[in-house]
């Protein structure tokens, strides 16, 4: 093999890594603190009209979510069936949240979260109405509903190593890393006005967590969901405000250059950083498990 040729194979190589790393999302080194990735995925509800139907889509939907391993993941639209089989043929997770009537009825925004990883310490949720202590208040048609959690990281220790708290630990908040994640459904196009309202609702819920008891430290907050509407809305807006907003009870939002009409979101506040953003493209053969593309966010929490 002449020199001339050789330069040119290796050419070749470095131009097809390069294109194939331009190809996956940027994904930042990790430095120190306790990663976690989330998933928002609007599952799209069991329709008999909708194709391909929900028998097909399933298993489609356990091999996308086995592919990307999130630690957590909010979910929209799913009735009890599509949950519970989620769950059934997801055995490393728990599944928490109701339905937006209250208990299996209707749609869930349901949570699940890795069993071995996290402990599940708070749980709710509100419906996104004028009376949101009545869970399915709000329209007759499509009322709409907040499940939230907090979770505190298992600290288990590797085999050999010794744990963070000593035997007798009675600490109230040392070494105890906590947060937060909201997972909603808002009001399709059709209800701006809804969409608004909600969105304050939400951070008058959420500015209450500031500070909470004797914490030394604000927990980070994840909100996550299908929002109807898209970046830079007014009930966008409302989370994270104008711009580069140094307001430290707004938001932040993970698609920084992504679609500007993305309409699922995964918005952060608190001691976060992204190190990983992406629009899941997953489809069996151009067939897509849901109309929706779920939304995958790696993230670095330092506290």
């Amino acid at each position: 093999m002449g020199k001339k040729f050789k330069k040119l194979v290796f050419v070749s190589i470095v131009c097809l890594s390069v294109l194939s790393d331009s190809l996956h999302a940027q994904e930042k080194p990790n430095t120190a603190g306790s990663l976690i990735s989330i998933m928002t995925y609007n599952l799209k509800f069991a329709s008999p009209t909708y194709k391909p139907l929900w028998e097909v889509r399933r298993d489609m939907q356990i091999d996308l979510i086995n592919k990307y391993n999130p630690d957590i993941i909010g979910t929209q639209e799913g009735l009890k069936e599509q949950i519970d089989y989620l769950a059934d043929h997801l055995p490393e997770y728990v599944v928490v949240g109701e339905g937006r009537q209250g208990g299996d009825d209707d749609e869930h925004m349901a949570i699940f979260y890795k069993r071995d990883k996290f402990r599940l310490r708070e749980l709710n949720s509100f419906a996104l109405s004028s009376t949101p202590e009545r869970i399915g208040s709000g329209p007759n048609v499509n009322p709409r509903l907040m499940t939230w959690a907090r979770f505190a990281f298992i600290n288990t220790p590797k085999t050999g190593q010794e744990s963070a708290y000593p035997a007798d630990y009675r600490g109230h908040w040392e070494n105890n890393q906590e947060f937060y994640v909201f997972n909603t459904h808002f009001f399709n196009g059709r209800e701006p006005q809804g969409r608004l309202s909600a969105s304050k609702l939400i951070m008058e819920r959420i500015e209450k967590l500031n500070h909470f008891g004797s914490w030394e430290q604000e927990r980070p907050i994840f909100l996550l969901g299908d929002f109807n509407c898209h970046p830079k809305s007014a009930p966008h807006k409302v989370f994270v405000g104008e711009g580069n907003s140094e307001n430290s009870d707004l938001f932040k939002d993970t698609n920084v250059n992504g679609d500007p009409k993305e309409i699922d979101w995964i918005l952060y506040k608190g001691s976060v950083e992204v190190l990983k953003y992406e629009e899941v493209n997953y489809n069996v053969d151009g067939v897509y498990p849901s109309d929706h593309k779920p939304i995958f966010v790696k993230f670095l929490i330092n506290i």
